[in-house]
């Protein structure tokens, strides 16, 4: 018995993934896991940023206006909604505040991404300066060598301590902000991010993704957590996750982009 062909979904603009720092497309290793691949499976016309691991705001908000400018023409349109993850989001803001690129993004939803800083930047930066500048070293030839083209380790963690600033000033008027937030409720639930976890949770009263803090991933209209489960800052993005959490994060994605499409966007 044949399947019934499932309805194609889409936005008014095509959809634009953001990667932060550390997880970039490499080879066979995707940024977003294979977030892309299903929403596209659904109908969705989606790419994913061609930016650096490690480069600085400036620098990956450049890079992403260039490849946003050729999405736009391949695809015969005026805007693209963004859905940025972590730094991702701060590339994103200053792109369309500082490059002027306003009039060319429809929405920009954030997730987890460190509007008000992160406590492990803070705390790295109080490391011995020979010894911040001898792990910056080798971040930037590592990831010179997996494609960064401007790589500045340094300078991106000293752009990720925390700040009291309001975000908010920032988010651009003619674009819809939004926001989303996870919790990491215990370390087993994710081993990787369980050391981070700990110094979080001393060096701020919020609850955290490990990384960020929710209060730090609000901006613009903040729609709470992305999925009511324990859920690390990389496990957003579909790293090193179990079956059961990949469907329920895929879920998350594709509900997001109907409620672009409802919105209009």
């Amino acid at each position: 018995m044949k399947k019934t062909p499932q309805p194609q979904k889409h936005t008014r603009y095509p959809i634009v993934l953001v990667h932060g720092i550390i997880l970039k497309d490499i080879v066979f290793f995707k940024a977003f896991g294979r977030i892309e691949k299903a929403l596209k499976r659904q109908g969705y016309k989606v790419y994913t940023a061609k930016t650096d691991g490690f480069g600085s705001i400036e620098n990956n908000a450049e890079q992403l206006k260039s490849h946003i400018l050729k999405i736009l023409e391949l695809e015969h349109t005026d805007k693209v909604n963004l859905i940025a993850h972590s730094k991702g989001g701060l590339d994103s803001k200053y792109m369309i505040n500082q490059l002027n690129f306003a009039e060319h993004v429809a929405s920009l939803t954030t997730l987890c991404t460190p509007h008000k800083g992160s406590p492990i930047a803070t705390k790295l930066l109080r490391l011995p300066k020979f010894l911040i500048k001898i792990t910056a070293f080798w971040v930037n030839l590592i990831y010179k060598i997996f494609g960064d083209k401007h790589p500045d380790a340094l300078k991106v963690c000293k752009q990720l301590q925390l700040s009291e600033q309001d975000c908010n000033l920032y988010a651009p008027t003619d674009v819809y902000c939004q926001s989303y937030s996870t919790t990491l409720e215990k370390c087993r639930d994710d081993f990787i991010m369980s050391i981070p976890l700990i110094f979080s949770r001393r060096a701020e009263n919020h609850p955290t993704d490990g990384l960020v803090s929710v209060e730090s991933s609000k901006f613009g209209e903040y729609k709470g957590n992305c999925v009511d489960a324990s859920l690390s800052h990389s496990q957003i993005v579909g790293f090193a996750i179990t079956k059961k959490k990949k469907a329920r994060i895929c879920e998350f994605y594709s509900q997001l982009c109907e409620d672009l499409n409802k919105h209009g966007f």
